[in-house]
């Protein structure tokens, strides 16, 4: 996307934040594809080979907009699909490595000993989930650690990709779950991604970043990583009973046209189920919305990135 283009981009994202006088536009319709348009998504083939991997960038400066949740379980859905797939924790928070059960406070090795220590390999940190070909980095508070210590390293903002490196051939996604700001530690991800996914809540507040996320993104293809993309935008948090959802998510396409994602996810009393039980909603619920919901996303995702290779 060229920077004249994201002006254009820029001027629709601000007429989207702004709400419709009472009245305005038609938006009765409960049914999320009402906006978004119904697509045709084939199933995925089964891959003869695994890799090289596809790192993807979950990113969004505001936090508690469905990051995390997409990134366990998107993660689990590709894993579903028979995609060998790596989750990266890059939030002090720990939250990912959380969902999946495991007490931060207790690891003896995270991604932070990974980027600051030279004698860790990738291979001592990476954890296995109870999902087949799932596997996470798991972080804790430590990760925090690292922002100001990267600051004097040469190419700090290539570091989380070096790292990376030695098991991209072994993966065909990595999603890299970003801490809520566009600190040094969201820049080490950009520049690592081949992609950019951006979960948006379907809530005026959620628009008013997006412009600085997607200014940032575009610094960092220019400067860092050339190969950056925009994989797209996915609204979470849907509530089709309240026309402020409905609102927003037309906002978002109107804006943002076919980079957003056909797939919803809509609220559900499950996620916050899933973060007790240790576990993504396609285990601990198979057969409830959300978890139909981000199997589709997956489904979404894999035909995009086939299309593109």
């Amino acid at each position: 996307m060229s920077s004249v283009d994201n002006k254009d981009k820029w001027a629709a994202l601000r007429a989207a934040q702004v709400p419709p006088p009472e009245g305005d536009g038609d938006f009765t319709s409960p049914d999320p594809e009402a906006y978004t348009g119904k697509r045709s998504i084939p199933q995925p083939q089964p891959l003869e080979r695994h890799g090289p991997a596809r790192v993807i960038a979950m990113a969004n400066q505001k936090g508690g907009v469905g990051k995390t949740t997409s990134t366990i379980n998107l993660g689990a859905a590709l894993a579903e699909y028979g995609r060998k797939v790596l989750l990266v924790d890059f939030d002090p928070q720990g939250a990912l490595s959380v969902g999946f059960g495991v007490n931060p406070h207790t690891l003896e090795l995270t991604v932070y000993n990974l980027l600051m220590q030279e004698d860790v390999n990738i291979e001592d940190v990476i954890t296995k989930t109870n999902v087949a070909g799932l596997h996470v980095l798991p972080a804790n508070i430590d990760l925090s650690a690292a922002e100001i210590q990267l600051v004097n390293e040469v190419a700090r903002e290539q570091t989380l990709a070096r790292v990376l490196r030695p098991v991209m051939a072994d993966y065909d996604y990595i999603l890299v779950d970003c801490q809520p700001s566009l600190g040094l530690l969201t820049v080490n991800a950009l520049t690592a991604a081949h992609g950019v996914l951006i979960p948006l809540e379907c809530e005026f507040f959620s628009l008013r970043g997006v412009a600085l996320l997607l200014d940032t993104i575009d610094k960092v293809r220019e400067r860092l990583n050339f190969d950056l993309d925009l994989d797209g935008i996915v609204a979470t948090m849907y509530d089709s009973r309240t026309t402020h959802s409905r609102q927003v998510l037309q906002r978002v396409v109107e804006a943002f046209g076919d980079k957003v994602f056909g797939t919803v996810i809509a609220r559900t009393v499950r996620f916050p189920e899933t973060t007790v039980a240790g576990e993504p909603i396609t285990t601990w619920a198979p057969a409830s919305s959300g978890a139909r919901a981000y199997r589709q996303l997956a489904r979404e995702l894999i035909a995009a990135v086939d299309e593109k290779h």
